[in-house]
């Protein structure tokens, strides 16, 4: 644009130009011709001569003139093609960076898309294994440790047992990660738990089992948090899943944060299904197991007994 007004303001400087010299050369020839019929021929053929070199003159500024203004026209009309050129151009400029902003989005979609498959294919295949797993660790399970009549199993069930044996078997319980199938009982005893919960709690076991906490516990948390956005903090589901995350603590020797979580789950449990609820029993007796054959543990055990005892 600067280039473009320089252009016409100097056609308009020599046209202003060319104008003044004409107005100038009409004015010499009408000095000349003024009062020819007083001068002698010699004179008058004088002022013929000057007269037709002012003539030639005159039209030569005229075509000047001319020239300047069809100039200034040319350039005008190409100023209004280019200008059209121009906006034309911004059109498709902004219609090809629409499209390619839309091109990025479907990009960016599908690759969310893909993310969220790839995860769903994981998840579908640690269902397929997980039966297998667990089956090798029953099997494992039932060859260390022989089954005992009915009463003895549902006395450690819940917690009870040989003080001198839990004496010696104390500092060495959680040397080893919890079984699969064992963690799964624990957390999900008395209570079924919907299919997308059950689907993380087998992706939890499997990191466990593997002895990777620093997938498992993320896994764990994150779980937690959309259940508590969704279903409320005093929900059984959010006590599943804090069960859940206070085994995979024990397995890493955090006994505290185990402890907390645990109790914490017992009173969602206690709230929302009652006292006398299978769950319940079953976080009691992880409560017991965890906290060894401390005081702690025989008040859990006793109160958890009574309760079984009531309902038999």
């Amino acid at each position: 644009m600067p280039a473009q007004d320089e252009i016409f303001r100097n056609i308009r400087v020599v046209a202003q130009g060319l104008d003044a010299l004409r107005d100038e050369h009409e004015a010499i020839k009408n000095k000349l011709t003024g009062g020819l019929d007083l001068l002698t021929p010699d004179e008058r053929q004088l002022i013929d001569e000057k007269t037709s070199i002012v003539d030639r003159n005159l039209e030569n500024i005229l075509l000047g003139v001319e020239e300047a203004q069809a100039d200034k026209q040319k350039y005008k009309a190409q100023v209004r093609r280019l200008c059209q050129e121009n906006a034309w151009i911004r059109d498709e400029l902004n219609s090809t960076q629409q499209q390619l902003r839309t091109a990025m989005q479907n990009i960016a979609q599908l690759e969310e898309e893909n993310k969220h498959l790839k995860f769903m294919n994981s998840i579908k295949k640690f269902d397929e294994d997980l039966p297998e797993l667990a089956d090798k660790e029953g099997d494992q399970a039932e060859q260390q440790h022989p089954a005992s009549d009915v009463h003895n199993s549902t006395l450690q069930e819940l917690g009870f047992g040989d003080e001198e044996e839990d004496l010696q078997n104390t500092s060495g319980q959680y040397s080893m990660p919890t079984p699969a199938n064992a963690m799964a009982a624990s957390a999900t005893a008395g209570y079924d738990i919907p299919h997308r919960l059950k689907t993380l709690h087998n992706l939890v076991i499997t990191y466990a089992v593997q002895g990777r906490y620093e997938v498992a516990v993320p896994l764990c948390k994150q779980a937690l948090e959309d259940l508590e956005k969704n279903n409320g903090h005093d929900h059984p589901d959010v006590a599943t899943m804090l069960n859940m995350l206070a085994l995979v603590y024990r397995d890493q020797r955090k006994y505290k944060e185990a402890a907390t979580l645990l109790n914490e789950a017992l009173a969602i449990r206690e709230r929302c299904l009652g006292e006398d609820h299978p769950a319940v029993a079953a976080t009691l007796n992880n409560l017991a197991v965890l906290h060894g054959n401390g005081k702690k543990m025989r008040s859990l055990c006793v109160r958890e007994h009574w309760r079984f005892v009531k309902k038999c």
